[in-house]
């Protein structure tokens, strides 16, 4: 299930919003991206996470890489920002 629309987005959910060609290339490259070998090892490294904490199916925080090699659970919002505008 798609997750509920948020009454502040950010600027780039307002973006994508109101420009569907930008949207949809986004999703384009995003699937191109997510079906590579490496990246399903790293979802299946944190869904395992998930499971172990007893956090899986139940919505809420995700698991999250620390610095210090370790993982776990943290704001979903703002573990994937990490790389994004945090970064700039």
């Amino acid at each position: 299930m798609a997750p509920r629309r948020v009454k502040n987005p950010s600027k780039t959910a307002k973006y994508y919003r109101e420009n569907r060609e930008a949207y949809l290339k986004k999703l384009a490259k995003q699937s191109k991206e997510n079906s590579k070998p490496s990246n399903k090892e790293y979802r299946r490294k944190l869904a395992m996470k998930r499971r172990e904490a007893g956090l899986m199916g139940k919505g809420g925080k995700d698991m999250c890489h620390q610095s210090n090699g370790k993982i776990k659970p943290c704001n979903a919002k703002k573990n994937r920002a990490k790389g994004g505008g945090q970064k700039r």
